[in-house]
């Protein structure tokens, strides 16, 4: 028995999509994936139409990461929306929660007649206890693979905050020790992974890095130069 389901459906909330036009259907087959694989396997139904902070529109055994119905994607799907990434289906890829769990993770993407990403469905099946459970299912399971490191946080600040720690990180540098050069490489890091697309990004940004909204929004100007830059130089 299924420990937690929840959907919703509130048409006056949608930017007409795939995922709000066929949400009882797609509600049903991410209920059938949850019910053949128990409570240890969650299913995330998310509409990227909406803001990012409130893409999830159905969710089945959302303890798994911690997240819940109304909340919002990962990392990965920021860096889709911001067009780093290409909206690419992924099959059994190995990741890890914030708390060391082992999930084998499967990500299918919606999109419209142009190409645009309009929703997806995420499964994340805990193989922790088998992988624990068994030196021989841990080979099968792990052998050559390196977790992907995907972001599931319980909503978008926490998002946020671990993709500007990861920024820091980036840089091989402490806090104390950024320079202007490391400052502008944070920001364009953040950029590249689609921070910029949450509400009040900017503010957070220049606050943790202690600076002013301004100079966020130079540093991104200058980064974004610098990329357009390298696009031209790659294209002659």
């Amino acid at each position: 028995m299924l420990k937690t389901i929840s959907c919703i459906k509130s048409e006056g909330e949608y930017v007409m999509g795939y995922v709000s036009e066929n949400f009882k259907m797609l509600c049903e087959i991410c209920e059938c994936i949850a019910g053949q694989f128990g409570s240890d396997c969650e299913v995330v139904l998310h509409d990227l139409t909406r803001s990012y902070d409130n893409t999830i529109v159905a969710i089945w055994n959302g303890h798994v990461t911690g997240r819940a119905l109304g909340g919002g994607g990962t990392d990965a799907g920021l860096e889709i929306l911001r067009g780093t990434s290409l909206p690419k289906d992924e099959v059994g890829y190995i990741n890890k929660t914030k708390n060391g769990r082992i999930l084998r993770s499967t990500s299918k993407y919606f999109l419209n007649e142009k190409g645009k990403v309009e929703g997806s469905i995420c499964i994340n099946y805990d193989i922790t206890d088998l992988v624990s459970g068994q030196e021989a299912v841990r080979r099968l399971t792990g052998r050559g693979e390196e977790p992907k490191g995907e972001m599931f946080a319980s909503n978008i600040d926490e998002l946020l905050e671990s993709l500007m720690i990861a920024a820091v990180q980036s840089t091989g540098h402490s806090m104390e020790t950024l320079d202007k050069a490391d400052k502008v490489a944070i920001v364009k890091y953040l950029d590249s992974k689609g921070a910029f697309l949450i509400k009040k990004s900017a503010e957070r940004v220049a606050d943790f890095l202690g600076i002013s909204r301004f100079t966020v929004y130079n540093y991104l100007n200058e980064a974004q130069g610098e990329s357009e830059e390298k696009e031209g130089e790659d294209n002659e």
